[in-house]
């Protein structure tokens, strides 16, 4: 089970953290507009209705205090639309054989999807995913200039690469109340997220908050499922890529993208720590 520990977080993405008050002592950040949630015409109504959105069994790993905000830091990813159908292809055999999947984020029923490709594609797959750098953690709001300046300052050198995304892996949260799809890294790219968790470490322990895990293993997750389920849920996965596989060329990964920058996620705030441009 060890190569099934979770570096996610606290399995609950960003909608569980708690929003930043205004205040003229923070930095001048740039703040980072959030992507909306899909608009409900994606969805034909009748099924919409019944998907009860929202109802979800999180469980926080760290439970509210007044005064704490949620701290993410993470580098943005994107899928280009040419991987986004092989990758819709392959969520649907998993779906088919594991009806409990949903999607990570949006808490969509991932069977519903299924039911049209290009709303599997543009839901499923549209929305913008993160490689965590760090844990989601509680920080104090006097703490938030600190952690922000500190990011920035370890961070904001950065060059171009390449994050090849190379294998599908099963993780599990630390309170092993989800289960998650997900595409590791692990070649191109690993040695530079590598350093860079490395960095984040040193902030957060200067800030007396937890590090990261001993041997992470960066990725994104596409798709989760209640409770802990995988055991049944790789040995699907792994059938599916055998059969996927079968006969044709070995790829040397699932999608690569480039490194854009690191941004960090304090309460409802999104915070630009480095932007790395086309032309760098």
């Amino acid at each position: 089970m060890d190569a099934l520990k979770a570096c996610y977080g606290d399995g609950s993405s960003d909608s569980d953290s708690e929003s930043v008050p205004s205040s003229s002592t923070l930095a001048q950040p740039k703040v980072l507009t959030p992507l909306p949630p899909p608009p409900i015409s994606l969805l034909d109504p009748p099924n919409f209705i019944d998907l009860q959105i929202g109802q979800t069994t999180r469980v926080r790993s760290f439970p509210h205090v007044d005064g704490n905000y949620a701290l993410h830091v993470y580098i943005p990813i994107n899928i280009s639309s040419p991987s986004k159908k092989e990758l819709a292809t392959f969520l649907k055999k998993v779906s088919c054989r594991e009806p409990t999947l949903n999607v990570v984020d949006v808490d969509v029923p991932l069977n519903i999807l299924c039911k049209n490709d290009d709303k599997l594609e543009q839901v499923a797959l549209g929305r913008e995913f993160h490689i965590s750098l760090g844990r989601t953690v509680p920080i104090r709001v006097h703490q938030i200039d600190s952690v922000v300046s500190m990011l920035r300052q370890k961070l904001q050198t950065q060059n171009h690469y390449w994050i090849d995304f190379n294998k599908w892996e099963i993780f599990v949260n630390d309170e092993r109340t989800r289960t998650f799809v997900s595409l590791e890294v692990v070649q191109g790219g690993l040695a530079q997220i590598t350093k860079q968790i490395e960095a984040v470490n040193a902030i957060y322990k200067l800030h007396n908050l937890p590090e990261f895990y001993k041997d992470p293993r960066p990725h994104i997750s596409l798709a989760w499922a209640p409770s802990d389920i995988s055991n049944s849920l790789k040995k699907v996965v792994d059938e599916e890529m055998k059969k996927s596989v079968a006969g044709k060329p070995l790829k040397k990964c699932i999608f690569s993208c480039k490194f854009s920058g690191i941004e960090c996620k304090i309460g409802q705030k999104t915070y630009a720590v480095c932007k790395i441009s086309d032309g760098k």
